[in-house]
């Protein structure tokens, strides 16, 4: 009986002990969260394809839904079938001066003939056998023809004019159909919604067959190969801790063990704020905190929400 009655105290002891060493003494604890990314669609339409499940592990860049870009599609028809109409819009001024140049070889013939006829005017003049007065007239024909000659060389100068003013301004409304068909061609390579992370779908807010508009949020996805532990810590712990630093992550593994990982801190806020009502603190008093997030590498046992406990030493 005295060998059991000695033994007894040292197990008690030996249970108190193992007792407290299972209480871990953390220096901060927070919530696990991750960068969430919300895609949306950037055109509006039907749905014809959206096979994505949540917990599905998109990768980035891939063709996750098909929206409907038909009418988008009719509408760059429409556009590109506008710019080619202007081209028929547009005048050829070659058959307009076609006949002011035949106009011309004929007073130019005629201009030909009237100074052939000047010369021989000249020379019966020369031999009396032509008045002065046949000369002058000749003369005056001369004069005539070449002005009609220049009147007819202007009227080609301003038709051309003419017509190239008209065509500017009717081909001046292609560079605008040509950006609104660039807009379109847009819009239809948008109607392929692309993922834009490495991560898994933990939302789905629409399905297949629907009708969605842009912005409206298709589903909810996140990379959860690393968590965030966001906590705040209080104005007398900012001397234990900095960016890069590396840190104990504890989590709940039974009722009494903690499983352990380890994490960088990653930001360290400059400004502290009002203790929220849901974090506690080393110092429970402290009325303002500093936000810390510290990134650990997820080995699928960590979950968005779940409370981590952090030792910064």
């Amino acid at each position: 009986m005295k060998y059991r009655n000695l033994i007894f105290p040292f197990a008690f002891f030996a249970i108190l002990s193992a007792c407290s060493s299972s209480q871990l003494k953390h220096d901060a604890a927070g919530i696990f969260e991750a960068d969430e990314v919300i895609v949306s669609s950037e055109v509006s339409g039907k749905i014809l394809q959206f096979k994505v499940k949540e917990g599905d592990l998109l990768k980035k860049d891939s063709v996750v839904a098909i929206i409907d870009a038909l009418p988008v599609n009719l509408q760059q028809q429409q556009l590109e079938a506008s710019v080619k109409a202007l081209s028929e819009k547009t005048q050829d001024v070659e058959p307009q001066i076609k006949l002011l140049k035949e106009q011309i070889a004929v007073q130019e013939t005629q201009l030909a003939n009237f100074q052939h006829e000047r010369s021989r005017i000249e020379s019966l003049l020369k031999a009396d056998a032509a008045t002065a007065k046949q000369l002058d007239d000749i003369n005056f024909q001369i004069e005539t023809a070449k002005k009609q000659i220049a009147v007819s060389q202007q009227q080609i100068a301003v038709q051309i004019n003419n017509v190239q003013t008209q065509n500017r301004f009717i081909l001046s409304e292609r560079n605008p159909l040509q950006k609104q068909i660039a807009q379109m061609k847009d819009k239809e390579q948008r109607a392929n919604i692309i993922n834009p992370v490495n991560g898994t779908v933990l939302t789905k807010y629409a399905m297949e067959g629907e009708i969605t508009s842009a912005g409206k949020a298709l589903y909810k996805a996140a990379d959860l190969s690393s968590l965030i532990l966001r906590t705040y810590i209080s104005g007398t712990q900012l001397s234990e801790i900095k960016i890069g630093q590396d840190v104990k992550v504890f989590i709940d593994e039974g009722e009494k063990k903690y499983k352990e990982y380890k994490g960088a801190v990653t930001m360290v806020s400059d400004k502290a704020e009002f203790t929220p009502k849901t974090i506690q603190t080393k110092d429970e008093r402290a009325n303002l905190v500093y936000a810390v997030k510290v990134l650990v590498k997820n080995d699928g046992y960590l979950k968005i929400g779940m409370y981590g406990e952090i030792q910064f030493k």
